[in-house]
């Protein structure tokens, strides 16, 4: 390590302090640093990663931290190292800036910017000498600095041209709203389907080829597609993807979550960082396909994430960490993986068993070592020894725990303990996804406790919202946090009956409107009109590891304008969909989020009110019960100043629960049962 720190000792953000003693000498994204560009007139190398990236470490150790390489860039650039998880309005421009340069792009992200912080050179991982077909780092600072040097005028032009690129890519391939094409049809949400099937691993689930990554946005419609047409083919293969991601490597059978992607097509070798938003994504996907199939290994599956979440990912206060790193003593999955001979060691008379379940080997799975996964199911398993799968499952666990209880006793992964406020926002909809489903009372009471949390911490006292908190809150809020919040104030009304929170969901989204709407107000910026240290303000419309913001912020509109009887959120909700046009159609694994909500405005969606003492009973059972596109509103007051409950009326203590749609309501039946029976809702 060397001995002298950077400007990066001051910051909170792990990944920066990760690099706080490089003998590089980094800057955070700021004025002081941009202001340096141009008072020495050097160009910007902007690096950008994140704590738990396997390759960020690598480049670190191979250029970061050598001497020389640090002595090249120290004198020839204004270097900034940025957390992209802190700073995703910057990652997401420049990602899209070598993306557009090179073709392709990932973490690390280095690109290089003129003092005015317009892109003209980046990639992702430079090598320390020549390979992979790739220019070494060093090689590639002078190349940059000689151009700057002897062909500015050039270097500019590019820079100016790339920018002009990014400029016009905010409206690229969207529709003018309000055009000729029908998108409301159910024509379109079979099309959906059917190219979503059309790129179906049919042997072990998921979507293309390795590497695989979870896709959770493409299951949630394909499993909602099936209830609304019985469309056999798209359940099959969202909960084929399901139990094949739960029976892979990419599951930590162990200690309970789910790694970031798997590096092969069988679910087997993980990139083996554990990020929030996976865990929360996967945990309300499962909780949709467990209400559809009543799974037992959903539920088991849901209640180990959430004992790995409290565990490794849960603060004192109540807010949720962002990541568990890949690598352990620098070995990426070290942490994760095993020996035979230490697992027979460990289980004894247990192992022989343990072993051949969890394919461990003495060669070695992956990488003359082993991660435990289920090449088959424990179903066929249990049928291959004549056991029932209960009695397999006993057997197993207790072997699971003594190899949990050694594992406990390695050197931990790093943790990243930076708390973010959409990626909490995430896990608080799947707590109440996982309650409303389960009826698990400690899953609501996480979501409950977070949510009080992000409003102490991440709101300051004039109700300014802020992306990050690490002691301190940090970075004026995005759209997707703005979004995601609202989606959970949505979600925890729709979980607990509790009206409130649909007045918070209001208030976020009136704010998002008014700071975040373009010139059109159609689509939203990802950033907010008072920030000003971007280059370019971006529209982020395409579904990535985290839905769009945008995808998100028209499903709230659409809810709230039913709820609060808003006709302008609800044609702009229109507005929004029809200017994706059929890309919507034609790509739907880059646009799910959005065609999950195209699905449900084609079907008509249910407005459901429960009057009477017994509403928050009614309430659970209709929860119980795998039904999108719905709005639940409860009241046992007379009081009631939503358009859905008013002038509903009970007698003789009775409960009663009206089905409606655009406020027109037919007669009111009295149990859960007669609602999803006579209105062929369910079943």
């Amino acid at each position: 390590m060397h001995k002298k720190s950077n400007a990066l000792i001051n910051e909170t953000s792990p990944y920066l302090l990760q690099h706080a003693y490089n003998p590089v000498e980094w800057m955070p994204w700021g004025e002081e640093a941009l202001q340096k560009a141009i008072n020495e007139d050097k160009p910007i190398l902007v690096s950008i990663g994140y704590s738990a990236c396997h390759w960020c470490h690598v480049m670190e150790r191979e250029s970061f931290e050598d001497e020389s390489t640090a002595e090249i860039m120290n004198r020839h650039f204004v270097n900034i190292k940025i957390d992209r998880e802190e700073r995703p309005d910057i990652d997401h421009l420049y990602m899209d800036a070598v993306q557009a340069m090179t073709g392709s792009g990932g973490w690390p992200l280095n690109v290089f910017l003129t003092p005015g912080k317009q892109p003209f050179y980046g990639g992702t991982y430079f090598p320390p000498v020549r390979a992979y077909n790739r220019m070494s780092w060093k090689e590639t600072l002078y190349a940059v600095q000689q151009a700057y040097k002897d062909r500015r005028e050039e270097i500019e032009t590019q820079a100016y041209n790339l920018t002009e690129h990014l400029e016009a890519s905010n409206s690229f391939g969207l529709s003018k709203p309000g055009g000729d094409e029908l998108l409301f049809t159910s024509e379109n949400a079979r099309l959906c389907a059917e190219n979503l099937l059309a790129n179906a691993d049919k042997s072990w689930g998921g979507f293309g080829r390795a590497p695989k990554f979870p896709q959770t946005f493409s299951i949630q419609y394909l499993l909602q597609h099936y209830h609304y047409t019985k469309h056999q083919a798209s359940l099959e293969h969202a909960l084929l993807s399901l139990d094949k991601m739960i029976q892979g490597g990419m599951y930590d059978h162990l200690g309970g979550g789910f790694a970031r992607y798997s590096t092969d097509e069988k679910w087997l070798a993980p990139h083996f960082e554990k990020m929030l938003y996976d865990n929360a994504l996967l945990i309300g996907v499962i909780s949709d396909a467990y209400l559809i199939t009543k799974k037992k290994m959903y539920a088991d599956v849901i209640a180990q994430t959430f004992d790995f979440i409290e565990k490794e990912m849960l603060s004192a206060e109540g807010g949720f960490y962002s990541a568990l790193d890949a690598d352990s003593e620098g070995v990426e999955g070290k942490y994760y993986t095993w020996q035979k001979q230490e697992v027979d060691d460990i289980l004894g008379e247990d192992a022989g068993l343990f072993t051949d379940v969890y394919n461990i080997t003495d060669s070695g799975n992956w990488e003359d070592t082993n991660i435990p996964w289920l090449p088959v199911s424990l179903e066929e398993k249990a049928s291959q020894k004549g056991l029932t799968v209960s009695e397999l499952e006993t057997k197993l666990q207790r072997a699971k725990q003594k190899l949990f209880n050694e594992r406990q006793k390695r050197i931990r992964p790093g943790l990243d303990d930076k708390i973010l406020l959409s990626w909490n926002a995430l896990m608080i909809t799947a707590c109440c996804k996982a309650y409303s489903a389960l009826r698990e009372k400690k899953y609501l009471n996480l979501a409950v406790n977070n949510v009080a949390f992000l409003e102490t911490n991440l709101r300051d006292r004039h109700g300014n919202w802020y992306h990050c908190w690490k002691n301190k809150a940090k970075y004026p809020a995005f759209l997707d946090d703005f979004a995601y919040l609202g989606q959970a104030y949505i979600q925890l009304q729709q979980a607990t009956g509790i009206n409130a929170y649909l007045e918070k969901a209001k208030e976020l989204t009136v704010f998002t409107i008014q700071n975040f709407s373009g010139e059109d107000a159609v689509l939203f910026y990802f950033t907010s009109a008072q920030q000003n240290d971007v280059l370019v303000r971006k529209k982020e419309v395409y579904d990535g590891a985290t839905p769009s913001g945008n995808a998100v912020m028209a499903t709230n509109l659409y809810y709230l304008s039913l709820v609060f009887d808003n006709t302008e959120w609800k044609e702009r909700t229109e507005k929004m969909i029809q200017s994706l046009g059929k890309a919507i159609v034609r790509y739907p694994s880059s646009f799910a989020i959005w065609a999950v909500l195209l699905e449900q405005l084609e079907h008509g969606w249910k407005e459901i009110a429960i009057i009477g003492d017994d509403a928050g009973k009614f309430l659970a059972d209709i929860n119980k019960v795998y039904l999108p596109g719905k709005i639940v509103l409860i009241s046992d007051k007379e009081n009631r100043h939503f358009e859905l409950l008013k002038d509903k009326t009970v007698k003789d203590g009775a409960t009663l629960i009206y089905l409606c749609r655009n406020y027109s309501c037919k007669a009111p039946v009295n149990s859960v049962e007669i609602l999803l029976q006579n209105e062929g809702i369910y079943g």
